[in-house]
């Protein structure tokens, strides 16, 4: 790899985490919202998951997501997707 394809290998990295922090500020902002409209954040969770999994199949097919989808329990008892004042990812 030349020191060029290195230079616009980190380059994507910032921006895709870059843009996985806007996407994760929107989705923060319209969470609040709906429960400042009253809707229970099990609702709000079970209407986020399901618009995801709906946008990953449509991009990538279900064989794929169910892929991923049997990754989830040993993701979730590493604590990956826990959030707390320690990490936030």
């Amino acid at each position: 790899m030349t020191i060029a394809d290195e230079t616009a290998a980190v380059a994507d990295e910032i921006s895709i985490a870059e843009k996985k922090r806007v996407a994760l500020a929107c989705l923060s902002e319209a969470w609040d919202e709906a429960m400042a409209e009253g809707v229970d954040s099990e609702i709000v969770a079970h209407a986020a998951l399901f618009t995801a999994l709906c946008d990953l199949i449509a991009a990538y097919g279900e064989e794929p997501v169910a892929e991923l989808a049997t990754s989830l329990p040993k993701r979730i008892r590493a604590r990956e997707f826990t959030v707390d004042d320690r990490s936030l990812q």
